[in-house]
């Protein structure tokens, strides 16, 4: 009786451990499909619809599988497992990777890209009903279960009927649990399991790319576990118990039954999967950096641009990538072919490039600091810039300045790495600047505090993550702690190559109490031709009239581009009709950007 038992203890465990595989799966494809296409949300709720649905149509055809074979089509289905999910987590990367025909029509590579979820869910599917068959085969006389199980079972039954009988009218029955009702507790654990350590373990601390490896590997480990614990290790006590399990009365019918190359495969899987998970670090470096090369090169004219990845770190809110990029052929102006440069990327957006670092940042900082006052008087407001060069920039004014991120690990990495301390001049020392590593919107509704100048120095809005600071409430709330004269300055994505991100980002501000705009470009020689090229575009917003931008009275760098300065004008902020505003409680998906 006590193999039985360990035999049915053995079926739970694997319960557990292919629960917890299957969960985590759907989370794994989840956040790369939000890394490929942006989107948490919609990425979110479309793989989790996708993957039920496939779940339980796997669930349904399981009734036709082979019931004198449950134990080999449940070892096929964990090969099947470990062998596809990496793939298909591969093939997704892939579509993200080469050059698409413009001629292959979107939707088809959406499908294409969502066919691993189904895969995965289709063949979930199958373990469930399986392992209830052999757990219930093993089970007919409520006897074979381990003690332990049972009396929990009964504990966790006594509390919940007793919860329900508050609102619902309940007959307790007495009696073991059955075979069901085991496995769904076990498959229910298992998936909580599984969403702790992927949220707390996994990913933050290994990353996509080996975790879908380790999943792969413990579905391979499984498979072999359930083999060799039901085919010698520990064998059903009785033939009877053999035939219900496999389908034969013979100690060895899994290899009879499952073709001996599936088999090998299975070991070399579990071979190959544990030589990448030892050494995830170096295989998740090479693997990344192969994809977000070709990524970033596939972003212009074929053969126009060289990629190499030289830096990445993952801190718990964003992707920091560093890489250096050379122009090989045909670039937007002759001077550019041949020059290297290194560049800043957070998730997929450009954040920085030596080319235009400092007018950048002289867009941000030193063209609104024109329409307020020098001095330490003048308080400023930093949202974002956790490169420090913002504050730098802020600090030749000797104002007193605020400065709010929420990733303090990013913080402490361009502190002292030479690419960034290069632009920054160890900015973080100023004596001026007061840091805070917290949420922007959750600090300007806990701060007291008035400005003159609110600088948003705020990622690109291209995920669901950053929708918040694209919102009403946000900007209203940078509206509420502006003085009497202040201003809001941020800068924008090109309203001609991404229209309708411009309307609903304009009508978000506007209704946020903004009623006041002045557009501009920050200026610049970036290829040292003689020709002075408009490098990124800027918006000061204020919620009543200012006084316009003087340029005789202006920073050492808007005299300098004077020319470009001197008709600057505040002008009332546009309504488009018909555009929805970006709220919190209600978001305008058209605020998001495609990179």
């Amino acid at each position: 009786m006590s193999d039985t038992r360990t035999a049915t203890a053995a079926l739970l465990v694997l319960t557990f451990v292919v629960s917890f595989c299957s969960f985590v799966y759907e989370f794994v494809y989840s956040e790369l499909l939000t890394v490929m296409y942006g989107g948490t949300v919609t990425q979110y709720v479309i793989t989790v619809g996708l993957y039920f649905f496939s779940l339980g149509v796997g669930a349904a055809l399981s009734d036709d599988l082979n019931p004198e074979d449950y134990g080999g089509n449940f070892f096929r289905t964990e090969v099947l497992l470990a062998a596809v999910a990496p793939a298909g987590f591969l093939l997704i990367v892939g579509l993200n990777s080469v050059r698409v025909p413009r001629a292959v029509p979107p939707e088809l590579l959406w499908t294409v890209a969502r066919l691993p979820v189904i895969v995965v869910g289709f063949l979930s599917g199958f373990e469930l009903p399986l392992l209830t068959h052999m757990v219930d085969d093993r089970d007919d006389d409520g006897t074979t279960t381990p003690v332990w199980i049972h009396r929990l079972g009964d504990r966790l039954h006594d509390w919940t009927v007793t919860c329900l009988g508050i609102f619902w009218n309940v007959e307790r029955k007495e009696g073991r649990r059955s075979g069901l009702s085991v496995v769904l507790a076990m498959d229910y654990v298992g998936g909580l399991c599984g969403a702790v350590v992927y949220a707390r373990l996994l990913y933050p601390k290994l990353g996509l790319i080996p975790t879908i490896f380790v999943l792969a590997l413990l579905n391979a480990v499984a498979a072999l576990a359930f083999v060799g614990y039901f085919s010698g290790w520990s064998w059903p006590s009785s033939d009877n118990d053999a035939r219900r399990l496999f389908g034969d009365s013979t100690p060895t019918p899994l290899v009879g039954r499952v073709p001996k190359t599936l088999l090998v495969v299975c070991l070399l899987l579990t071979a190959s999967y544990a030589g990448v998970v030892a050494n995830h670090e170096t295989a998740d470096e090479r693997l990344s950096e192969l994809y977000l090369e070709q990524q970033i090169e596939n972003e212009y004219p074929p053969g126009a641009m060289s990629v190499e990845i030289t830096d990445q770190e993952t801190t718990r809110y964003q992707h920091a990538i560093r890489y250096e990029r050379t122009w090989t052929g045909t670039g937007p102006n002759p001077h550019f072919t041949g020059r290297s440069e290194q560049c800043l990327r957070l998730g997929s957006a450009v954040q920085l490039c030596e080319s235009w670092a400092d007018s950048y940042h002289n867009g941000l900082v030193d063209v609104p600091m024109s329409l307020v006052d020098h001095g330490p008087e003048t308080k400023v407001l930093v949202v974002g810039g956790g490169d420090w060069i913002a504050i730098d920039h802020l600090r030749q004014y000797n104002v007193t300045v605020d400065h709010v991120d929420l990733d303090a690990q990013f913080m402490n990495m361009t502190k002292h790495d030479p690419f960034f301390r290069h632009w920054h001049d160890d900015a973080y020392e100023y004596d001026r600047l007061q840091t805070t590593a917290a949420d922007g919107y959750r600090y300007l509704q806990q701060t007291n505090e008035t400005y003159d100048l609110v600088l948003l120095d705020v990622p690109g809005a291209t995920d669901d993550d950053l929708l918040t600071l694209y919102s009403k409430e946000f900007y209203r709330s940078v509206g509420q702690h502006l003085s009497d004269d202040g201003v809001m300055v941020t800068w924008a994505y090109s309203a001609d190559r991404y229209p309708e991100h411009h309307k609903a980002f304009v009508n978000t501000v506007g209704a946020a109490g903004f009623t006041r705009q002045l557009p501009y470009w920050a200026w610049e020689d970036i290829d040292s031709d003689g020709e002075t090229e408009r490098v990124e575009r800027f918006y000061a917003f204020a919620p009543g009239d200012r006084q316009p931008l003087s340029v005789a009275d202006g920073t050492a760098y808007v005299q300098q581009y004077r020319d470009r300065y001197h008709d600057r004008q505040w002008h009332r902020v546009p309504r488009y009709r018909g555009v929805r505003v970006n709220s919190i409680f209600h978001p305008n998906y058209d605020v998001l950007v495609d990179t």
